[in-house]
């Protein structure tokens, strides 16, 4: 039985990649910075702690109880994160740091603190990233860095980690129907009157994305690529979770000039 820590289990994929690995054999630490919400994983009897990607204490205690209470550990699931809107003409510098502080130092961090375990075992390094990883969206800027400095960190991490038995994988959902857009605090007419002269290309991208998530995937689909991921015997770096997401990302992987990324993304705004 493989012991697996995931980040960011309250809710959404996390907690649906939880239940899926639990209930597939795995001894699966789900890691949330509120416990409150931890009776759902822990009546199902998964090992819950605390884990705030955002503090190097916590990541350190965490993963060190982990290993101490289960002798090692075979894989580590980054899924922690969170979503961001706005442009950086009317945003602080403050803001965008934080967005890259739980979208990529907490990445960054907690695979450091595990990589040691994992040497150890063998084991698997997942991380879940975005299409918004590949893909520079309207008014995502932040986010989109964040996600973008995340896969090219594992891009590059991915051979020097194999080369002492590592694996490590990206996976990139698409559109997900799960509490990350909520958990933005999106107030739609506020966000619009706020942009200026921004306010038309916002709502016109505000619109585009409340149609992309009326067909949003469930986290429960998401969770079994990642299940699958985890199983595989040669995985694959990157992953795509959807029909979707393959044909919205193969757009910028065949895209050598940037401007077919460039007239998609026009569209969005106008």
């Amino acid at each position: 039985m493989s012991v697996v820590l995931i980040t960011g289990t309250s809710s959404g994929i996390g907690m649906a990649v939880a239940f899926s690995l639990a209930k597939t054999g795995h001894q699966v630490v789900a890691t949330m910075r509120d416990l409150e919400k931890a009776a759902p994983l822990r009546d199902a009897g998964m090992d819950v702690r605390r884990l705030d990607v955002t503090s190097d204490t916590s990541i350190a205690d965490c993963v060190g109880a982990t290993v101490a209470a289960h002798g090692r550990l075979d894989a580590v699931i980054n899924n922690a994160g969170a979503g961001h809107l706005g442009t950086i003409d009317l945003e602080t510098l403050a803001d965008v740091r934080r967005v890259m502080e739980v979208n990529f130092f907490g990445v960054v961090a907690v695979t450091k603190a595990a990589m040691p375990h994992l040497r150890r075992s063998g084991g698997r390094l997942l991380t879940v990233t975005s299409v918004g990883g590949v893909i520079g969206q309207p008014f995502n800027e932040a986010y989109c860095a964040a996600k973008f400095a995340a896969e090219g960190f594992m891009e590059a991490l991915a051979p020097v980690a194999g080369a002492v038995g590592v694996r490590v994988s990206v996976i990139e959902p698409g559109a997900v129907a799960s509490e990350f857009v909520a958990n933005i605090g999106v107030d739609r007419s506020a966000l619009i009157t706020a942009a200026g002269p921004y306010g038309p290309a916002l709502e016109s991208y505000l619109s585009r994305s409340a149609d992309a998530f009326a067909n949003a995937q469930t986290p429960d689909e998401v969770a079994e690529v990642v299940r699958s991921v985890l199983s595989a015997d040669e995985p694959h770096f990157r992953y795509q979770t959807s029909d979707w997401a393959r044909r919205f990302a193969g757009i910028k992987l065949a895209d050598l000039d940037g401007m077919a990324v460039q007239r998609l993304t026009r569209e969005w705004i106008t």
